[in-house]
């Protein structure tokens, strides 16, 4: 099948741009009500509303509800491509008498460059369907993090470990020269070539597994959503599970992809880590990292308990947890964990960049919700980690970065408002916050682009509060690195390096559930 379906992607182009069949499209065609219901995986009122749009509802009954579409209808929307060469590519098939059927799922995505179209394998959210081992995964949730936690900044040459259906690499595509994808399952290679042959796309595809297609080799960039569940180091579907025990997966991608990138390369990478009774997660992820030559930001968006986590899991491979073989499977897993202490599982971003200097690693939570892509700010980070390696604190002009607010919050007490926290937050990007005292609050008054270097503001603060200046230095300069690398404060001749804007821009709203 791969020549059919490969040769078919030219004509399939055509006639998705001759319909329109766009993600802007989508959302002006069907309207927000529709819209919104194709997201929450109900067909009906999609159904009605694409009844009036000619081809192009043709193609979202197709495509998108995975209906039963008369064999002249979709042969019409799908000029100038044959319906007998759809299906023997297939990317449709029979279903019943003068009827077909979509045999893959292609849906349109925007990734910030305009519409792209991934291939991949039905997902089951409008039709029943079985969830083989070789599974290709569309644009799910997980996906889309991705997407929007990868860095944007131009580069040479991107690496996409674990391609899946190719929508990371379709990303890489419109900020890097070159792109590469690898992927152990061969059907992904057949699913991502179509997706890159749809989009008209030079895109190297090795098989293999994990970095050895590309022994030897160094990038840029890499970006990775592994199958990364942790699990009992079984295989049961290519696309989560790795047959690597725990977390072990997630350890082999973070320990293994700094040696492939360039001095100054960095990696975003989708990851698990199990938390252990008695263990700090953030030390188990940052023992994964070498003494010398990385830099890592290591974000935690969710912790799941174990029960939660099997379940979710078994579902999702279409397990049923309460019939006779899911509750012995869920057993075993959950006897597993509890034989290796774990009381939950972490799940995050790792974001890495290769040095020649020794290794710096930040392991903390970001689990409050933030709007701006990540990825950016990503790079900004490791910006301001080498403004840190480079300057004296002592020695810089802070100021205020301008979205950062003060708040103070106060309840009542027997007198009136009785002060309880104060705090800053920044009102852009990961929307940090610190908790900070009255002699903090002071002390970031005095910031300001015309100011006084730090030393000298805290001997300020010092003779107004009657303390030694020496005293209150090691606090002072602990907060503002604190800040800087979050980026709440940032010194007079500090400017971001990667040049983005925030957005709310969504890459997707015709996504997979998964």
């Amino acid at each position: 099948m791969t020549a059919p379906l490969l040769s078919a992607c030219p004509p399939l182009r055509d006639a998705f741009l001759r319909v329109g069949y766009s993600a802007d499209a989508l959302l002006d065609a069907l309207g927000v009500d529709a819209h919104s219901a194709l997201g929450r995986s109900e067909p009906v009122p999609v159904r009605r509303a694409s009844r009036a749009l000619g081809d192009l509802g043709v193609l979202i009954r197709l495509f998108l509800l995975v209906d039963d579409v008369p064999e002249a209808d979709a042969s019409a929307a799908l000029a100038p491509l044959p319906l007998d060469d759809a299906v023997a590519a297939g990317i449709v098939g029979r279903s019943g008498p003068g009827l077909v059927r979509a045999a893959v799922d292609i849906r349109p995505l925007d990734t910030g460059s305009g519409t792209r179209w991934v291939v991949s394998d039905l997902d089951g959210s409008m039709r029943d369907a079985p969830t083989a081992p070789d599974h290709v995964l569309g644009v799910g949730q997980a996906s889309l993090s991705l997407l929007r936690g990868t860095p944007t900044t131009p580069v040479p040459s991107v690496l996409d470990v674990g391609t899946g259906c190719g929508v990371q690499a379709v990303h890489a595509a419109h900020y890097a020269d070159s792109v590469t994808g690898t992927d152990i399952s061969e059907r992904s290679m057949l699913l991502a070539a179509a997706t890159f042959a749809l989009n008209d796309m030079d895109v190297e595809l090795l098989r293999g597994s994990w970095f050895e297609p590309v022994k030897g080799r160094v990038f840029d960039r890499i970006v990775a959503n592994p199958p990364f569940v942790v699990g009992l180091g079984t295989v049961s579907h290519s696309y989560r599970d790795s047959g690597i025990d725990l977390d072990g997966a997630s350890r082999l991608m973070i320990e293994q992809a700094p040696t492939h990138l360039v001095i100054g390369g960095t990696a975003a990478v989708l990851a698990s880590w199990i938390h252990v009774d008695g263990e700090d997660w953030r030390r188990r992820v940052a023992s994964w990292l070498p003494e010398h030559g990385v830099d890592a930001w290591i974000l935690q968006r969710d912790v799941a308990d174990p029960a939660l986590y099997v379940g979710t899991w078994m579902k999702d491979g279409g397990v049923d947890p309460r019939d006779g073989a899911g509750a012995v499977q869920a057993e075993a897993w959950l006897d597993h964990f509890e034989s290796a202490d774990v009381t939950g599982i972490g799940f995050g971003f790792v974001y890495l960049r290769r040095t020649d200097l020794p290794t710096d690693v930040l392991a903390e939570d970001l689990r409050h919700a933030f709007d701006d892509p990540l990825g950016d700010e990503a790079i900004d980070y490791f910006a301001r980690l080498t403004w840190l390696r480079e300057n004296d604190v002592q020695t810089a002009v802070f100021e205020l970065d301008p979205a950062t607010a003060l708040e103070k919050v106060s309840l009542p007490g027997d007198e009136g408002w009785s002060p309880v926290v104060t705090r800053v937050h920044r009102g852009n990007g990961p929307n940090w916050q610190h908790e900070i005292d009255d002699l903090g609050a002071a002390l970031l008054a005095g910031m300001s682009p015309g100011g006084l270097p730090l030393a000298e503001l805290v001997e300020l603060l010092a003779i107004a509060h009657d303390a030694e200046p020496e005293d209150l230095t090691p606090a002072a300069t602990a907060l503002v690195v604190d800040l800087f690398r979050h980026g709440l404060i940032r010194p007079r001749s500090f400017r971001a390096v990667s040049g983005q804007v925030p957005t709310e821009r969504s890459f997707s709203a015709t996504s997979q559930d998964e």
